[in-house]
């Protein structure tokens, strides 16, 4: 290390989940002491600040004439491509999966000079990345980096696990060929394209068919024990699995008169891009305004073309973290944080899966029993809202959760990240299992 307070820079995708996941990491850190910068898109100028970070600012594409919001970039893009949540996984792979990977790869060209002036200026003992795909001004920087995973851990691939965004079953590996081969053909030449490029700037070759790589230094997934796949192979001595990863950054939350009282307490997240699909949302709101249960709801940007019954409270952004500790179940859209903090309190889930990783969760909860899954287009409202009781009434599940729960409390995985990643620091050598 080359000074006494060690600098780390901070690197998520441009989205909620994966800047959440970094953030709780970045608090624990910044308590002690260390330098923590985050790098993010301009839409979120000042969303870290808030937070207490310093920021660097970049872009994935020209910059519109119009001002954005945090995340502006994939909301238009999910907003245009939303009619394909409605399409099966396997469908969605040519219309919605090849799409989403080629404008990753489209942002990660168009930042690799920038990235790569923020490095050499800044110059940090670790840079931690939460990205699906490679930036090669990361991989080639010559600093320590560690990469995080906050999706599902289906994503590391492995024969024994079913292929990543196809939701399909454990114990069924019927369809998974299938599925492998056609992800195949439709991003063999993305994947050579950008394998060239990566190339081009220093990096290694990618591996095959993906668009990221594991780091030599460091690498960290986020998924509960009692939820994980059994694999084939063990992970490389350089993986190491967070439980949790929960932030303690956001505001408290206070129940609103209007919900205090009898009844359970449900709360229901579609994400800040499954809350922009109105229809879905109308249904759910429909469904749960005419039961006894108190609901809060995460209303997104469409919160002003939402009407609530009196049963519900809704925000169009809500403090997560500081309400899942009194609800008693929650409707989600699998999003891998909204999972992992739902393990970490002891909640129940009802899964309607939109795209990605959603489908591994949904699928996967249902077939640990933490869950049930249901399709977003067209649900059986009678089996859902039997599963939501079925979930709220099952004594032995709920003594289960508390149990992972207590677990996860006890070991939390922001305190095991950042004792890894300040250990990186100092060390600059990988960091072994």
């Amino acid at each position: 290390m080359t000074s006494q307070t060690p600098t780390v820079v901070f690197f998520p995708e441009g989205a909620f989940g994966p800047t959440n996941n970094l953030v709780g990491m970045a608090h624990v850190l910044k308590q002690r002491g260390v330098r923590c910068i985050f790098v993010v898109e301009e839409s979120f100028a000042g969303t870290l600040v808030a937070k207490g970070f310093e920021e660097q600012l970049m872009r994935l594409k020209p910059k519109p004439e119009v001002e954005e919001e945090p995340g502006q970039f994939w909301k238009d893009f999910i907003r245009d491509t939303a009619p394909q949540f409605r399409k099966s996984p396997y469908d969605q792979l040519e219309t919605l999966i090849q799409p989403i990977w080629a404008e990753l790869v489209d942002g990660a060209k168009y930042v690799n000079d920038r990235l790569k002036e923020i490095f050499d200026t800044i110059r940090p003992d670790v840079i931690v990345e939460d990205n699906v795909v490679a930036f090669p001004a990361v991989v080639s920087s010559g600093i320590p980096w560690v990469r995080s995973v906050c999706c599902n851990p289906a994503e590391i691939k492995d024969q024994a696990v079913p292929p990543a965004f196809s939701g399909l079953p454990s114990a069924d590996p019927t369809e998974w060929s299938a599925f492998r081969q056609r992800y195949s053909e439709l991003h063999a030449n993305l994947h050579a394209d950008f394998d060239a490029f990566a190339r081009s700037h220093g990096c290694p070759p990618l591996p095959k068919d993906e668009f990221m790589y594991e780091s030599p230094y460091l690498n960290l997934y986020l998924y509960p024990e009692a939820a994980d796949y059994q694999r084939a192979r063990p992970l490389g001595p350089t993986w190491q699995r967070l439980d949790s990863c929960v932030r303690a950054t956001d505001a408290a939350f206070d129940l609103p008169e209007q919900l205090q009282g009898p009844g359970k307490l449900i709360y229901v997240s579609l994400g800040s891009l499954g809350s922009a699909d109105t229809d879905l949302m109308r249904r759910l709101i429909e469904v749960f305004g005419e039961t006894k249960h108190r609901v809060i709801i995460s209303m997104g940007p469409q919160q002003g073309v939402l009407t609530l019954p009196n049963n519900m409270y809704g925000e169009q952004f809500l403090p997560q973290p500081s309400i899942l500790p009194m609800v008693d179940l929650v409707v989600t859209h699998g999003g891998n944080n909204t999972v992992t903090e739902c393990f970490y309190f002891g909640k129940p889930m009802v899964v309607l899966s939109l795209f990605w990783d959603q489908h591994d969760n949904a699928q996967r909860l249902d077939e640990t029993g933490f869950g049930v899954r249901f399709s977003p287009a067209g649900f059986d409202e009678r089996a859902m809202l039997g599963a939501v009781d079925h979930l709220l009434s099952d004594e032995v599940l709920q003594a289960r959760m508390r149990r992972i729960s207590a677990q996860l409390k006890a070991n939390p995985g922001t305190v095991k990240a950042a004792n890894l990643i300040e250990r990186l620091a100092k060390e600059k050598r990988p960091i072994l299992r």
